[in-house]
């Protein structure tokens, strides 16, 4: 078994550091092999921000990766934004933006979908679909369940308020073509876990906010993942708006079968 945490939208420079010892003492106790972290690490991708998401993730005593969301690209600096978008990045977080990790029951890519030419759209492009290729081919062939994490959901309900990343829908099939199994993703502040309403093989985890003080109604909260031959297990932990500790809210389980995901 394999057991990861997935976290998302932590926001430094507006989140709620009275959560922050909270949220690091229950991912201890979690004791994953992996903590994912999808994007949207700081609010204004200022350097303070970027050192104050460091030093968390420094505290964390297992390994992470992250990819950058629409929040880790500049805004107070144009030129900066549109010329090297992910220097500060690259200097305060982690050279990579589109990490990979292996584990004995999965393998985890990850692809950025952050779009420095706009400010809150993603982006979806054929050239990093076709850079994760290679681990998803590897997750199929050895029989691990391959995930992709990106800070955008590929996918969107009615309702949902932000406009849906470019190139989407085509890729969300290209995906699945390429072996995909599992989407972590985050972006919109609210809690998903559900096979795509396109392509049923695809199972979507999405998580809200582990630390912004822009919960949009929802408690902050985080993941932990149980991976093996028999399918995933879900744990979401979230603590409300007057808590200062994370418990436990619900569990899933699911079961691929024929291709299919299944809620158990």
């Amino acid at each position: 078994m394999t057991r990861l945490v997935h976290i998302s939208d932590l926001h430094f420079g507006r989140d709620r550091p009275e959560l922050l010892r909270p949220l690091l003492e229950a991912i201890d106790r979690a004791g994953p092999d992996l903590v994912c972290v999808s994007g949207d690490l700081t609010q204004r991708a200022r350097p303070g921000q970027f050192r104050a998401a460091r030093r968390f993730l420094d505290l964390l005593p297992m390994p992470w990766i992250a990819v950058p969301g629409n929040h880790d690209t500049p805004l107070d600096n144009p030129l900066l934004r549109f010329a090297r978008p992910w220097s500060r990045w690259r200097r305060y977080l982690s050279r990579q933006t589109e990490p990979e990790w292996r584990g004995a029951d999965c393998v985890v890519a990850g692809l950025n979908t952050a779009d420095p030419k706009a400010w809150q759209r993603g982006r979806l492009a054929g050239r990093g679909l076709s850079r994760i290729r290679g681990a998803l081919s590897e997750a199929r062939e050895t029989g691990r369940t391959g995930l992709v994490m990106m800070h955008h959901p590929p996918e969107q309900l009615e309702g949902d308020r932000k406009r849906p990343m470019k190139g989407a829908r085509r890729g969300l099939h290209r995906l699945s073509e390429m072996g995909a199994d599992v989407v972590l993703c985050g972006h919109l502040h609210v809690w998903r876990a559900r096979p795509a309403r396109q392509s049923a093989g695809l199972l979507i985890l999405q998580v809200g906010t582990g630390l912004s003080t822009r919960g949009r109604g929802e408690p902050n909260d985080f993941n932990v993942m149980d991976i093996d031959a028999e399918g995933l297990a879900l744990d979401r932990y979230g603590a409300g708006a007057r808590e200062t500790g994370f418990t436990r809210l619900s569990a899933h389980r699911f079961r691929k079968e024929n291709g299919l995901w299944q809620s158990l």
